[in-house]
């Protein structure tokens, strides 16, 4: 999640810091200038590591009084790799997926409706999504009786059954429960004035994926995991190939709203994905 990233750049020492010790003053100008900001392509710097590895000696500049010093130092920044499990909060929610926060210093993490846990829905009432997993019970279904009487019963029974079983396995992701989920893909974008006007600029790293054939004809690779011929393709047989970057840049009218600048696209679509409270003991219901 944490890496330790080595940067180059040159670092303006004001006037009035010049009575300070030379890598004192460094140390303090790097301190301020690059916490809580986001490298393209690098992440998010949370702090300094350590000194200084390299320090020139410093240069003046004509009409600056300040001295210039280029420097080699190393930045802990948040940038978890792809695949990674991590933890957060549920933010947000809605139809198009569940935005979760990282404690307090990143928020900008989505899951979308398509990375969602299988079969999953949006609830329009309680604005949440909700997950009513299938384990497969269809053996009911294929039960067949002597007695039409005794036929309508058991299955009058055992409708009443299944209806208090489906409305006991419905799980509603609430705001601010805590999430286990897969990251799939980090993206950075940079906005620049250009005279056409504003761009932005996505730089993108996720995995290609393979996608198993479905028919003679074509292959299922949509993100609903459906074939062409309208099957659901197995999730255990979609692998990744390989991890790729690739960039694209749209133009952005005054109506929208400007990206920010890094943003992580995740999934809970596995086993012991999703709320932490679904997959622990139930020790605590025996009380």
């Amino acid at each position: 999640m944490f890496i330790v990233t080595t940067i180059v750049d040159t670092i303006r020492l004001p006037p009035h810091t010049l009575s300070l010790p030379t890598l004192q003053a460094l140390h303090n100008e790097i301190d301020l200038k690059y916490p809580n900001r986001v490298l393209m392509d690098v992440g998010l710097v949370i702090c300094r590591y350590g000194e200084c590895l390299k320090i020139s000696n410093g240069s003046c500049v004509p009409g600056d009084g300040g001295c210039h010093h280029e420097c080699v130092f190393r930045l802990v920044v948040f940038r978890p790799f792809v695949e990674e499990v991590l933890l957060g909060k549920i933010a947000k929610s809605t139809p198009d997926g569940i935005q979760v926060k990282l404690g307090d210093f990143f928020q900008d993490i989505h899951i979308p409706a398509y990375w969602m846990l299988r079969p999953s829905k949006f609830d329009e009432k309680s604005g949440l999504w909700v997950w009513s997993p299938d384990y497969g019970n269809d053996g009911d279904e294929q039960e067949d009786g002597d007695d039409d009487d005794d036929d309508d019963e058991r299955q009058k029974n055992d409708g009443d059954n299944n209806q208090d079983e489906e409305e006991e396995q419905h799980y509603e992701m609430e705001l601010h429960s805590e999430i286990r989920f897969k990251v799939k893909s980090i993206h950075f974008t940079q906005v620049t004035n250009t005279a056409k006007g504003v761009q932005a600029t996505t730089t993108t790293t996720a995995h290609s994926y393979s996608f198993p054939k479905t028919n003679a004809t074509g292959t299922g690779g949509s993100k609903d995991q459906a074939g062409d011929d309208g099957k659901e393709v197995d999730p255990d047989a979609i692998h990744p190939v390989s991890l790729r970057k690739r960039s694209t840049s749209v133009d952005l009218s005054d109506n929208l709203q400007r990206p920010s600048s890094m943003h992580i696209v995740a999934s809970i679509c596995e086993d012991g994905l999703g709320l932490t409270s679904w997959w622990t003991g139930g020790d605590g219901d025996d009380d």
